[in-house]
């Protein structure tokens, strides 16, 4: 096993490092009070490339894979962005240029991707439900087939950025879940342009993360093309499949980014910081909740490498609804979701721990928001219930790991 990066990764997470010196924390802290997209920031990432970072290279991106993208989440979070720079690349990137780049058509590769990877066009998906939660199979969202045309009428919840984006991702049912002769048979994934008069949606007030609307969101009508299918129909599972577990490798690197920060401003502190005759850092009370929590981190990170390997070379996309490639999909898609759900869990609790015990270091100082503690004990939380619960990730490991009888049914 080769754990150096290549010349490329060190490149992206120098870039990385160099653009978060222009967005400090105090940026991130004035975007959040004022509730303000941070258009700068955007703009910035987007010059460096990092928006097209898995778009081919033909269609203007950088040609790499999640490797490259969870080296760039972790080190724009770790040095002062917070959740900031995990949270536009997973819409756009995760949401929109993954899907279109692995199971496009080359019409919806030429129309989405260059755009993208110009930062041109911002992305979203819709695919929670009020009545659905996590279990997806539920969804109510239905497209009905009408001539060449797709009517899809719906609604959904916790949809994040469609205020400002061009293009969602839309996951509907095509065959109602009681006339599936399988429970994942039926979904379809939905290419649709925004903004449309049959999608509204209203934002919803919530506790972090400010500077990015997440909404509640009605579909009344909405007609698509034929061509609007991403994929297959009824066979949306799969694809989903193929974007929920690098979304929560993103969870993962996102995490492991907020620890970081929160450790290092906590130890920053820490050394000039005197109550008594010494600096608190000194105190092994808080050396040794940190360093535990450091060197979880560092080994979460691990694992979410490992998972970013195996999905850039497990597999390949064309193979997914290839019925003769099923057994070999279905083992390749259980590794990656091995690894993928381990992270998640490791990276998001030892994070968790991070800013608790950094808060604890700065006492009072760190409820106030000058010090930028309390934000990132907001925004760390919210990884503990989103892209999926921490509970639901150790149901999967109990269950498709240990081989445990499972816990809950659909």
């Amino acid at each position: 096993m080769d754990f150096n990066l290549t010349d490329e990764q060190k490149m992206i997470a120098e870039a990385a490092k160099d653009i978060a010196k222009d967005f400090p924390p105090e940026y991130w802290r004035e975007k959040e009070e004022k509730g303000e997209f941070a258009e700068e920031f955007w703009k910035a990432i987007s010059k460096a490339g990092f928006v097209g970072i898995v778009i081919p290279e033909e269609y203007g991106g950088a040609g790499y894979g999640m490797q490259e993208m969870v080296i760039a989440m972790e080190e724009l979070c770790a040095n002062g962005c917070g959740a900031g720079g995990l949270w536009y690349l997973v819409l756009t990137e995760i949401f929109g240029a993954l899907p279109i780049a692995r199971y496009g058509s080359e019409e919806q590769k030429e129309k989405y991707l260059p755009r993208i990877a110009k930062g041109e066009m911002e992305f979203c998906m819709a695919l929670t439900e009020p009545n659905a939660g996590t279990n997806t199979f539920r969804i109510q969202t239905f497209a009905r087939k009408e001539g060449d045309e797709y009517v899809i009428n719906g609604s959904k919840i916790f949809i994040s950025g469609i205020d400002r984006a061009k293009g969602m991702l839309l996951v509907a049912r095509t065959t109602p879940l009681d006339q599936a002769p399988k429970k994942s048979f039926g979904i379809t994934l939905f290419l649709v342009d925004l903004p449309n008069k049959a999608v509204k949606w209203n934002p919803i007030p919530k506790h972090g993360i400010n500077f990015s609307k997440t909404c509640e969101v009605s579909i009344t009508d909405l007609r698509v093309p034929e061509d609007a299918v991403l994929g297959q129909k009824d066979l949306g599972w799969y694809l989903l499949l193929d974007v929920l577990n690098p979304e929560r490798m993103s969870a993962a690197a996102g995490a492991i980014g907020i620890g970081r920060v929160a450790i290092k401003k906590a130890v920053e502190y820490s050394k000039q910081r005197k109550v008594f005759a010494d600096p608190i850092g000194s105190y092994q009370g808080l050396q040794f909740p940190l360093a535990e929590a450091y060197a979880a981190l560092e080994c979460a990170r691990m694992m979410t490498y490992k998972a970013a390997w195996l999905y850039d070379t497990k597999f390949k996309s064309k193979d997914v609804l290839d019925p003769a490639k099923r057994v070999e999909m279905a083992a390749a898609f259980k590794e990656i979701g091995d690894a993928a759900n381990m992270a998640k869990v490791v990276a998001v609790e030892n994070a968790i721990k991070a800013v608790y015990w950094a808060m604890q270091t700065f006492g009072g100082y760190g409820y106030a928001k000058e010090y930028d503690v309390e934000r990132w004990w907001r925004e760390v939380n919210l990884l503990r219930l989103a892209p999926i619960t921490q509970q639901m990730a150790l149901n999967y490991i109990a269950e498709h790991i240990l081989g445990m009888p499972k816990s809950y049914r659909t």
